[in-house]
């Protein structure tokens, strides 16, 4: 008698890692991103790589050691002794996205470093959270004395001034000219862990789009509809990746599906124009 069993593929994968929020592993769900570019990526061998990163931080801490000394610890680690750094000389490089490369080379985006980051933290029992900043992913640790804002880049607490400076472009592009109409303190929310997710897929999505690699950004598409299934422009932008690739049938399939669930009327006119086409394409 033989057995076969099914193996599943990378996104059914990622839709059992996804299925609840009350235990959605965050850091094996991040890496297992890169399985679509290397499906033979093996997820626990990284997972054991940060685990044999966490077992050298904790001897360097004592178990007694203030919230402050702790957090200084883990920045002489992370950044000076293993040398993670941001990748300036190739900020888009897909890489940067995919943590079992962050591993081996030290280098990423604020994201993915700070995914590493806040892992070394949660065995140091740091009050740490990843913080959805617009235009720049931020760590937040609760203190004793108040709250440090830390630049995953570089280690660096960042302070009121140099916070505000980063909102302006993205304030006034909002037309909010006054800070009272959107305080600090509303920026600087814990991300949930699906959040984060959400804006490390959607990193990739805007390199591949960018690039036109419509077979890539396909893939990130799928995965954020998997994630976020009531973010319809997900389902806009995944039929788009099917049009691109002549797939008019699932194209439209998606397309009206975003039209059925927007809200986003000045967007509706263009799609629905896309889709007649779609379907003109199809006869």
């Amino acid at each position: 008698m033989h057995l076969s069993f099914d193996v599943p593929s990378p996104l059914d994968y990622f839709q059992s890692l996804v299925e609840s929020d009350d235990d959605l592993p965050l850091l094996e769900t991040a890496i297992c991103v890169a399985q679509d570019e290397y499906p033979q990526l093996d997820v626990q061998a990284a997972l054991s790589t940060v685990d044999h990163l966490v077992e050298r931080m904790r001897r360097r801490v004592a178990p007694d050691d203030a919230t402050l000394s702790r957090l200084r610890a883990l920045n002489r680690f992370f950044y000076q002794d293993l040398g993670f750094r941001g990748n300036v000389n190739d900020y888009y490089d897909p890489a940067n996205s995919f943590i079992h490369e962050v591993l081996e080379r030290r280098v990423g985006i604020p994201i993915s470093l700070a995914l590493i980051w806040l892992e070394l933290a949660r065995s140091l029992k740091l009050p740490a959270h990843g913080v959805c900043f617009p235009g720049h992913f931020l760590i937040k640790v609760k203190l004793p004395l108040g709250l440090a804002v830390v630049d995953p880049l570089t280690g660096e607490s960042l302070g009121r001034d140099h916070l505000e400076e980063i909102l302006l472009p993205y304030r006034r592009q909002a037309g909010l000219t006054d800070a009272q109409d959107t305080p600090l303190s509303l920026y600087l929310q814990a991300a949930p862990e699906r959040d984060i997710l959400a804006r490390m897929l959607r990193n990739l999505k805007e390199i591949y789009q960018q690039q036109s690699d419509w077979t890539r950004m396909l893939a990130v598409q799928e995965r954020l509809v998997v994630l976020m299934p009531q973010a319809w422009s997900e389902y806009r932008d995944r039929g788009l990746a099917h049009a691109a690739l002549g797939h008019q049938d699932l194209a439209v399939a998606d397309l009206e599906c975003y039209l059925v669930h927007t809200e986003d009327l000045a967007d509706m006119d263009r799609i629905a124009e896309k889709v007649q086409r779609l379907r003109r394409e199809i006869g």
